[in-house]
């Protein structure tokens, strides 16, 4: 408890080396304060001489949360985390709850920066996931030859689910280590490949560092992946037209995409590839298709795509503010490109693509009426023409984007 702010939350970050390995600052935080929650593993780490009152986080974690905070914040309160709080933890939670007036945080290294120190791997270039909540098919946007990934586990199944997934991805070869109870007594290391991994389930808490090496198929985040790279039943933004609408969109880190009559849905994935941190929803009125969608985001790691199995506007009442939104289809079905325009925020970016005449005709009087930036695009592929190759026009796409005021 402050002086200055008698309702402060002190989060501590302690690792699996226990209280031996806190600082003095952490010793003297759980010393004198009231209580101290956290989760069973992490308040079996203190010892009996901390007087404060031990009380159990809650599960789920979320709904009673804050009132079980302010319960006890009177008193003097501390919360554990394992490792850094602010990373993948508990602090990111409560200053979000609480806001960060009233929340201390008092690091620890966290297991990503002991993984890469045990493995001798710059931090700084490897990429971090964490699947403590998150889908493990999330790993496959990171796989690409010479890539080195460090995978945070939700439990001790993890590292086989992950090592399957690896090897189906086409990285059979690649090597995965399990570190497991970093910084503690109890420290393991178990090294495998992914291809032929047989090593028992472990320790819950481990950590998974994956080197791709250098064979594996690459797959680009830029926009425009090979059309190859998604099913369809041929309702697909072709791979130029793609990259062209991509770049119109724009996508930046934290945004929010609708594709509207996403058909296969490569305009919400290659969006949510663009950054981890993008989000999209795609809605797809045709059951069989959106189930083509969830295969094709998961294939591409990008699982957390979101699905609504509706027809536009109806299917769109209700989802959260976009900051842009894509038509691809249900451009000329009555009231879609209103609804989508309303639900634009400030700001926000709408790129609608018309390859029909009367699609045509619903850009150009938008364009007419709200201004915009009118695109036609015409792609052409080489084929063959008996011995020779010659050029296959594909159909013309007209892309119309506008920005709102």
């Amino acid at each position: 408890m402050s002086a200055d702010n008698p309702h402060l939350v002190t989060v501590v970050g302690i690792g699996a080396g226990g209280w031996s390995e806190l600082s003095r600052t952490g010793h003297d935080t759980l010393r004198s304060t009231g209580v101290i929650m956290g989760g069973s593993r992490q308040l079996a780490l203190l010892p009996p001489s901390v007087p404060a009152r031990r009380v159990l986080l809650p599960s789920p974690l979320l709904p009673a949360l804050g009132e079980l905070i302010e319960e006890h914040a009177a008193a003097g309160l501390a919360v554990l985390a394992s490792g850094d709080p602010m990373f993948h933890g508990i602090g990111v939670t409560l200053v979000r709850l609480l806001g960060p007036d009233r929340v201390r945080v008092i690091a620890h290294p966290s297991s990503a920066a002991l993984a890469a120190a045990r493995m001798g791997w710059p931090l700084a270039t490897t990429e971090v996931l964490s699947l403590v909540t998150a889908d493990p098919a999330t790993v496959r946007r990171a796989l690409n030859p010479g890539q080195r990934l460090l995978v945070l586990s939700r439990d001790a199944a993890t590292p086989a689910t992950v090592a399957g997934l690896v090897a189906a991805a086409g990285f059979g070869s690649a090597t995965i280590t399990v570190l497991s109870q970093l910084g503690g007594p109890s420290e393991q290391v178990v090294t495998g490949t992914a291809g032929s991994w047989e090593h028992p389930p472990g320790d819950p808490l481990n950590v998974i560092a994956i080197d791709c090496g250098p064979d594996g198929p690459a797959t680009s985040l830029a926009p425009g992946l090979a059309d190859s790279a998604y099913q369809t039943d041929g309702q697909l933004t072709k791979r130029e037209v793609r990259a062209v609408t991509m770049s119109v969109l724009a996508p930046v880190p934290g945004a929010l995409l609708w594709d509207v009559g996403a058909g296969s849905g490569s305009i919400g994935i290659e969006w949510m590839r663009s950054h981890p941190s993008c989000r999209a929803i795609a809605i797809e009125s045709s059951a069989p298709r959106a189930a083509t969608i969830a295969t094709n985001a998961a294939a591409l790691g990008v699982p957390a795509l979101q699905l609504i199995t509706g027809r536009a506007p109806e299917a769109l009442a209700g989802l959260p503010t976009p900051d842009a939104i894509f038509i691809g289809g249900g451009l000329t079905r009555d009231g879609v490109l209103d609804a989508c325009l309303t639900a634009l925020r400030p700001g926000g970016r709408l790129v609608a693509n018309a390859v029909t005449v009367e699609s045509e005709a619903a850009l150009a009087a938008a364009h007419a009426k709200l201004g915009g930036e009118l695109i036609r695009l015409s792609v052409s592929r080489g084929s063959p023409v008996g011995n020779f190759t010659g050029w296959r026009p594909m159909m013309p796409v007209t892309i119309w984007s506008v920005t709102t005021p």
